[in-house]
């Protein structure tokens, strides 16, 4: 098992978190059994691009909502430490 559910939407509140806010969050590790997805598809062409880590934010996007732990942005991130035997990764986390 790479990650705890996968879900489908976002369950929590919309938070209208602007990137320069989740840029402020300091990153922390985060085991991938602990998240739960928010989206059911992944594009594996992004997946196994040389670049698909290169844009935007440097760490997945987690929301702490209701003690469960959101993967809202990251997921090919998430996915290629998984590919690569780690279990956690760093993401910055919002609290709601």
């Amino acid at each position: 098992m790479i990650f705890k559910r996968v879900g489908e939407g976002r369950p929590y509140p919309d938070h209208d978190t602007t990137l320069r806010e989740w840029a402020e969050l300091p990153p922390r590790q985060l085991r991938l059994d602990e998240l739960v997805t928010v989206k059911r598809n992944l594009d594996l062409e992004t997946l196994l691009a040389q670049d698909s880590t290169f844009f935007g934010d440097l760490f997945p996007h987690v929301v702490e909502w209701e003690g469960e732990f959101y993967l809202e942005d990251g997921l090919h991130r998430a996915l290629r430490s998984a590919l690569q035997q780690r279990q956690v990764i760093h993401a910055r986390v919002l609290s709601l």
